[in-house]
């Protein structure tokens, strides 16, 4: 029995250190509002899981000015009465003047991040076109962190969120999904930093839903290589929430050869420096 308490001692003082650890969830989305919320807030229970905090997302649609305002003020409004919600409101680029507008506005309301996502499927619109460039540049200004969609869906998607962030050296971007299985480019930060006056250090990204469909598989130690190659301080933990839960990603992201430091950062660490800074 002695011997007993001496093997599972150490795993238990592991367990309850890694459940008290606190956690961001940068990726989550409130499609229906509350309902939302509490279904997120549900599923954590049912997973034996806290969050600290989560970013809950909305996504703007083009030329829908009145219902992207109302969406970001309910969002706001939500993150009052739950605090473990920071608001990641949403503007159309393609709104142009409106779209900064209400970026101005939102900012106001204690709002320090938005989400864009330019597939088709969600709000439809090409990074390159100059009305991004000038929200995004716009957004930096006001201190505002911008969450990109970079699953690698569609060509070029990588290369074209790059060229952005090089444009708008003074905006804080955070890529999610790290490239998808397109992962491999983001190596190239290793080389660009080697140039001087290139790249700020502005390229952050979550990891939602890649790293659950990486761990154990043939590319997770280079998947991991990456990961050190645009730097432990820069990657932030995401569930993607409906698709996914918190508990898979906080699981694979525990089956990786990382230090628990670099873990730590990953949970948490990362996004408070980004997000939520005292």
């Amino acid at each position: 029995m002695k011997n007993l308490v001496f093997v599972f001692l150490p795993l238990l003082t592991f367990y309850v250190g890694h459940t008290q650890d606190k956690v961001f969830d940068t990726h989550v989305h409130i499609w229906d509002g509350e309902k939302s919320v509490r279904e997120y807030l549900t599923q954590l229970d049912t997973t034996d899981l806290t969050v600290t905090k989560f970013g809950g997302i909305y996504m703007a649609k083009k030329g829908q000015m009145e219902e992207t305002r109302l969406k970001n003020n309910e969002l706001i409004t939500l993150s009052k009465k739950y605090p473990q919600l920071l608001p990641i409101c949403s503007v159309h680029p393609m709104d142009g003047t409106e779209a900064i507008a209400e970026l101005e506005r939102i900012v106001k309301l204690g709002v320090n991040s938005i989400k864009l996502h330019p597939h088709k499927n969600s709000m439809d619109f090409d990074v390159t076109d100059e009305r991004v460039h000038s929200l995004c540049k716009k957004a930096g200004e006001l201190g505002v962190t911008v969450l990109m969609d970079n699953a690698s869906i569609v060509p070029g998607d990588c290369q074209k969120l790059f060229d952005l962030a090089l444009r708008c050296p003074k905006t804080n971007f955070i890529f999610t999904h790290m490239g998808g299985l397109n992962f491999r480019f983001w190596n190239t930060l290793a080389l660009a930093r080697t140039a001087e006056g290139l790249l700020g250090n502005n390229i952050y990204f979550d990891i939602s839903a890649t790293v659950t469909l990486i761990v154990n598989s043939p590319l997770e130690e280079e998947f991991i290589w990456t990961m050190r190659n645009v730097g432990m301080d820069n990657i932030l933990l995401g569930s993607d929430f409906p698709q996914f839960n918190l508990k898979q990603a906080i699981d694979a992201v525990e089956q990786l050869d990382l230090t628990q430091e670099e873990k730590q950062k990953i949970r948490f660490g990362n996004a408070k420096k980004l997000l939520f800074p005292d």
